[in-house]
């Protein structure tokens, strides 16, 4: 029995054969009981027997007689190739185009006896050619397509059971091959034009080779054009060859070049003008051998160019000439018209497609632009790009094939013999200029050979193998090691391009699939919508109702809904009119409905589920991004996006998101041609594409910090993705990335500075510690030094396990343990012992005037407040002066010495060196008595170093803000009133708040007893010179007489200078009490003088008799001189300046009778110069007359100064004899004084009062330069000059 069977083998169906071999070799082995044998004999019998049907079947399909058509070149080679496929199992038919390889090879493998137990598979590069070969074989073997002769494209299939002969794409076989991975279903595979080279005809070819040494009743034919066919013989073990001619008349090729071009230069008007010129050349042609018109093929490289020169042609009116397009994505019905019979000439503007994919009937002359855009896959931008090219030799060839086959054609070529002669002998096949990443993952299904030793015609380069893999890898089909994962494997077993395998296979597991089976089975296709130039208006505006706000591809949704539902209400004819009016084809329509069909039963097969609820947007865009991760794109501006690998991307203006101005897209496939294009997008959020991307994204983590909200250490996150940021800031818990890091920003942060919370008891007792060691770190300006903080970090360190990173995890533990062992105390930190003395030089408290001062420590370098800052009451701020406040701090006395002499010039501070030395030997030497601390520092200099220096030297020296103490002034509710580094300044800025401007009706501040009123005489034993006042506050106060014109008071005033003012009035005016008699004849004499000198008295003197009175008294009682403060003092000087009252006051009447006489006379001789060149100089005078004699100028001034008055005058008029010929020297001594008396008025309105002598000094110091610089045969009271003059001031500044 099993020997009958053996020998029924043969006739069963190849793809039968080694299933029964198998169950044979079963029956063979011992173990099979007799029953169970013979029940599984029955069985493969039946088996047999169908199969062996199935052939006889298939046989009585086959026609009895097969001709061959005699006028095609290839039924010459028929008995040739029939005894060479019955001894060869591979060869390899070489011919050109109207051989009839196609049609007629089939025939005769038919005629050879095959295609009886398994199929011929014949296979074709396009779909289109495919369908239309199968029909024409059909029709010449009398059958109906779909019976005898079956065909199938994409996903629309017809054959039967008597189906001989399948007609299919490449890409079909090569999806067989996942189910049947031995072909077994075919005894004859015909790869047709395998000259085209595409990827499926390269991974077949390789495949085939492979499956030929495994199948040896297997046959196969390698059809091609006349192109490199030895490279076919030699991968197939040197097939046999054979060379078909074609069937085609001699075409002449003609040259006629634009310009010298490089291959990457086009100029679209020349070329134009090129095509003109071309047409016209051949109608003079035809004119000259008298031969009707004949149609034209003119290859461009793009539709844009085939509008311009459609135009252009059309514009030129050529008699009786019709111009069609051809390109791919035109419609069908449009391809359809150059089909159609038509009159006159026929001029079709096509781009590469018509070189091989269709052949455009009854074309006589070509014209060849030599251009043509080529798909190339960029390595470095991961795009597939459609750069303009010149074409090679092999597609130049190819165009002039297509005339010449009805009769003599002539091929014009716009670009010369040597150009052509330089260009490559072929194009690069598909495998080179494209991703390898579909076939890649179709071997590692498939578990054929390693991608380097698959037997491929020729061998990628080893970068496009790794890019392949990098795609896969990005699409997580691929482990580290290049192994299939589970969602490789998935997406294997999808019949489309892997990125939208990878959609499907995230659709299913996000709900999603309708929707995204919708979008997949879209983009599979050319865009089933009809939009040109010429109705790109009218079609937008029709095609808007399908439109998604935010999405092109869910825009492909609703179009898909809005359809099927006219397709179910429509019949087949309405439909096609809805089509026609909405811009759509029907054609696509149509076809997006079989691959939408194929697919979702693909996946059906795979067990995944079509949601029946609408899908979320976000799910559904999860699922594209995760196919489209090389297409996730952020706006720069407007329509330009930025792109990973830093590449910029535009939009189409037909995107609904070229205006939405969406901060982040995915698009669908970028194009590259001038620039990166996108013609589909979504508006997406980036967290969508770090979730898709988990495997591929790059994630940096900066900043970990202490987060007191979440009260534990979090991180941020920057997310890139080839280069591109996804997310720029994302708070994360970095516990899990780094918690070793955690745990010491924990205790930095959170511990350390006191940022934990609930506050735990121990963390509150550490602050306060802490808080008393930092006021005393600032008094020394030294951070850290008693407590650091890496010693706190150390203290918590070393007593907290490292487990605890959190304040949850620290609460755990003291519930535990508690916290006992972590309070702190100084003990713990024994290294700071011995800063303690230093910071005893920095006291909290000063004692000055009999008052304890607070002293405020900040350290806070390039603040105003930075150092030591000692608060002072109002009340006792003029009992201080600047030297209290240098001596305040003693901490600072030593480095503040350091920093003036380090601030003086070289010349002198290099004779301070070693500076330190010097410093330490005079610190000890200094004191508080010495007054100030420059003062003192000036005493030890001329000491020690015999220097004569001077303040002057260091006035201009700027030390650091720390080594100036500061004054905070307060009132008495605490209220800060002033600030100030200097004593003086805030005096100055307050005198109006102090005693010194109390009055008669003001209260008393304090109310003491020697306050009186009313006072006509010295009623009082003793009047001190200065009272100590109050308690807690204690005051230094000076008491005064103070005037009241009819008697005086004692008042208590906060100022010693401003008491010595009124002290001087309220004298005069007691002593004028004490002397009536003399004050009447005293005051009778100067009025009689004002009536003798009422013409040349000055309107601003009018008290001058009151004046002089006053000027009398102070004079006659040296009360400038000398002050009493005891009633026998005040007696004695009664009686001794009551002897010289007349004549001092005869003394004042003189000098009255003087000055004011001169007075008048020097300004009637000053009127004479104005207008004048030496009008500068009446100015100066009349100025300086000005401030001679100002109101008051009797009482004011004092005596020794008021007598030098008339020389002063005669000085004037010592000056004014010299005119008219004074010199420049003149007018410069003008200038000097000038600057001089400008100085000593900028000083007089900010100075203290406790310096109003000093200015005083001042102001008749420069009186008397000015004598010696006009009149020095007056001669001066004192020794005067500029450099005293200068010293002086200086001293005034400080």
């Amino acid at each position: 029995m099993e020997k009958s069977l053996q020998s029924d083998l043969d006739r069963c169906q190849l793809a039968d054969q080694y299933r029964f071999r198998r169950k044979i070799r079963q029956f063979e082995k011992a173990g099979i009981s007799a029953q169970q044998k013979s029940q599984e004999l029955a069985k493969l019998t039946t088996a047999m027997e169908n199969s062996i049907e199935a052939c006889e079947v298939r046989a009585t399909a086959i026609p009895s007689q097969i001709s061959f058509p005699s006028l095609l070149p290839i039924t010459e080679k028929v008995k040739e190739i029939t005894a060479l496929l019955e001894t060869h199992q591979v060869i390899v038919v070489a011919g050109d185009t109207g051989s009839g390889k196609t049609t007629q090879l089939p025939k005769i493998c038919l005629q050879a006896g095959l295609g009886r137990r398994g199929l011929i598979g014949h296979t074709q590069p396009r779909r289109l050619a495919a369908v239309s070969v199968a029909n024409r074989i059909a029709e010449e073997l009398a059958t109906q397509p779909g019976e005898g002769v079956g065909f199938q494209v994409r996903f629309n299939e017809r054959q039967s059971a008597s189906t001989f002969l399948k007609l299919m794409t490449d890409g079909i076989l090569l999806a067989e091959i996942q189910n049947d991975r031995f072909l077994n279903r075919y005894e004859v595979i015909i790869i047709d034009e395998a000259h085209e080279r595409s990827l499926n005809i390269d991974f077949l070819l390789g495949f085939l080779k492979q499956l030929t040494g495994k199948r040896n009743d297997l046959k196969l034919i390698i059809t091609s054009a006349t192109i490199d066919v030895d490279k076919f013989s030699s991968h197939f073990h040197n097939a046999p060859i054979v060379s078909v001619s074609g069937r085609t008349y001699p075409v002449d090729t003609r040259y006629m070049p634009l310009v010298a071009l490089n291959n990457e230069e086009k100029n679209d008007d020349l070329q134009i003008d090129g095509i003109v010129t071309a047409l016209r050349h051949i109608a003079a042609s035809e004119t000259a051998a008298r031969r009707g018109p004949g149609d034209v093929l003119v290859f461009l490289s793009s539709e844009r160019e085939i509008r311009d020169t459609a135009a252009e042609l059309r514009k030129q009116r050529f008699t009786n000439t019709e111009v069609l397009p051809l390109y791919a994505r035109l419609r069908h019905s449009e391809q359809l018209k150059i089909f159609k019979p038509h009159p006159g000439r026929r001029v079709v503007l096509a781009t590469n497609v018509a070189e091989t994919s269709l052949t455009v009937p009854g074309i006589r002359y070509v014209v060849d632009t030599g251009f043509a855009r080529i798909s190339r896959y960029s390595l470095q931008s991961k795009v597939q790009r459609l750069p303009i090219e010149a074409v090679s030799q092999a597609s130049a060839n190819q165009r002039k094939g297509r005339c010449g086959r009805l009769e003599d054609g002539i091929c014009i070529r716009l670009y010369s013999e040597t150009d052509f002669d330089s260009r490559p002998l072929y194009t690069d096949p598909e495998i080179k200029r494209t991703n390898l990443a579909s076939v890649i993952l179709r071997m590692l299904y498939l578990k054929l050979e390693e991608v380097d030793d698959f037997p491929f015609l020729e061998t990628p380069e080893p970068s496009a193998i790794r890019e392949g893999f990098k795609l896969l890898a990005e699409l997580n089909a691929l482990t580290h090691k290049r192994q299939l994962t589970d969602i490789g494997r998935q997406m294997a077993m999808l019949p489309v391009d892997t990125r939208y395998a990878r959609m499907l296979v995230t659709a299913a597991s996000e709900r999603c699939l309708r929707e995204v089976l919708i979008i997949v089975s879209v983009l599979s296709i050319q865009d089933p919508r009809e939009i040109s130039s010429e109705n790109r208006q009218s079609a937008l505006q029709k095609l808007a109702q399908f439109k998604h706000p935010e999405s092109d591809f869910l825009g492909f949704v609703n179009l898909w809904n809005h359809y099927e539902k006219q397709r179910q209400d429509l019949s087949q004819n309405q439909l096609r009119k809805y089509c026609k009016t909405h811009f759509l084809s029907f054609m696509r329509m149509r076809e997006w409905r079989e691959v939408h069909r194929q697919l979702l039963f693909s996946c059906q097969q795979m067990g995944f589920k079509s949601n029946k609820e609408p899908a979320s947007y976000e799910s559904i865009h999860r699922s594209i991004i995760s196919g489209s991760l090389n297409q996730i794109a952020r706006q720069l501006e407007g329509k330009t996006y930025l792109g990973n690998r830093n590449r910029k991307i535009s939009l189409f203006s037909s995107s609904v998101m070229s205006s939405a101005g969406a901060k982040w897209i995915v698009s669908g496939d970028l194009i590259e041609t001038s620039q990166t294009f996108a013609t589909m997008a979504a508006r997406i959020q980036p967290q969508w594409v770090e979730q898709m991307a988990l495997h591929l994204v790059k994630r940096e983590h900066f900043e970990p910090h202490w987060s007191k909200k979440r009260q534990e250490v979090m991180a941020y996150e920057k997310v890139h993705l080839y280069g591109l940021v996804i997310i720029e800031k994302a708070p994360i818990r970095y516990s899990a990335i780094d918690p070793d890091a955690c745990r010491e920003i924990f205790i930095r942060e959170g511990l350390g500075e006191n940022q934990v919370s609930p506050a735990f008891s121990f963390l509150t007792k550490n602050q306060q510690f802490l808080e008393e060691l930092s006021l005393q770190e600032e008094k020394i300006r030294r951070p850290d030094v008693l407590v650091s903080d890496r010693e706190i970090a150390r203290f918590y360190e070393e007593r907290i396990p490292t487990e605890v990173i959190s304040t949850q995890s620290l609460e755990q533990w003291l519930t535990e343990q508690g916290d006992e062992s972590l309070t702190m105390d100084l003990e713990v930190f024994s290294d700071s012992q011995a800063v303690i003395a230093e910071v005893n030089a920095y006291p909290d408290q000063a004692s000055l005037k009999h008052n304890s001062l607070e002293i405020d420590y900040v350290f806070d370098p390039g603040s105003p407040q930075d150092g030591a800052t000692v608060a002072v009451p109002l009340g006792i701020l003029h009992q201080l002066n600047q030297a209290d406040i240098d001596w305040a701090v003693p901490g600072i006395i030593r480095e503040k010495c350091l920093a003036l002499i380090k601030g003086l010039p070289k010349s002198l501070r290099k004779q301070f060196i070693p500076i330190g030395e010097f410093i330490d030997a005079a610190l000890p030497q200094m004191s508080p008595a010495d007054g100030e601390l420059i003062d003192s520092l000036l005493a030890q200099i001329r000491q020690r170093k015999k220097l004569d220096l001077s303040r002057e030297d260091f006035l201009c020296i700027e030390i650091p803000a720390h080594l100036r103490i500061k004054l905070r002034l307060l009132a008495a509710n605490g209220q800060e009133l002033g600030f100030s580094e200097q004593v003086g300044e805030l005096q100055t800025q307050n005198v109006a708040s102090l005693g010194g401007s109390k009055t008669h009706s003001q209260p008393s501040y304090h109310g003491h007893d020697i306050e009186q009123q009313g006072l006509t005489d010295w009623t009082i034993d003793t009047l001190p010179e200065q009272l100590k006042i109050g308690k807690e506050l204690v005051l230094i106060r000076y008491p005064a007489l103070v005037d009241k014109t009819d008697s005086v008071s004692i008042e208590l005033l906060a100022d010693k200078a401003e008491s010595q003012l009124k002290m001087r009035a309220g004298l005069v005016r007691l002593y004028m009490l004490r002397s009536v008699q003399q004050r009447n004849m005293l005051r009778k004499n100067f009025s009689r003088l004002v009536k003798e000198l009422t013409l040349v008295i000055p309107a601003n003197l009018a008290g001058l008799a009151e004046d002089a009175l006053f000027a009398s008294y102070a004079a006659a009682f040296e009360i400038d001189q000398q002050v009493p403060h005891s009633r026998l003092e005040f007696e004695s000087s009664l009686l001794s300046g009551k002897q010289k009252l007349h004549q001092l006051g005869e003394k004042i009447t003189k000098i009255v009778q003087l000055v004011l006489p001169a007075r008048l006379q020097i300004l009637r001789q000053l009127d004479s110069l104005d207008g004048s060149d030496l009008n500068y100089l009446a100015t100066d005078v009349r100025q300086q007359i000005e401030y001679l004699l100002p109101e008051h100028f009797l009482s004011n001034t004092q005596f020794i100064w008021l007598r030098e008055m008339p020389r002063y005058f005669e000085a004037i008029q010592s000056r004014l004899e010299k005119l008219p010929h004074v010199g420049a020297r003149d007018q410069s001594n003008s200038r000097e004084l000038g600057e001089y008396w400008n100085r000593y008025q900028a000083i007089g309105s900010d100075l203290k009062l406790s310096k109003r002598a000093e200015l005083q000094t001042l102001r008749w110091m420069i009186e008397e330069y000015r004598v010696s610089l006009f009149a020095q045969t007056l001669g001066t009271r004192l020794t005067v000059s500029t450099k005293r003059l200068d010293k002086l001031i200086g001293q005034l500044k400080r």
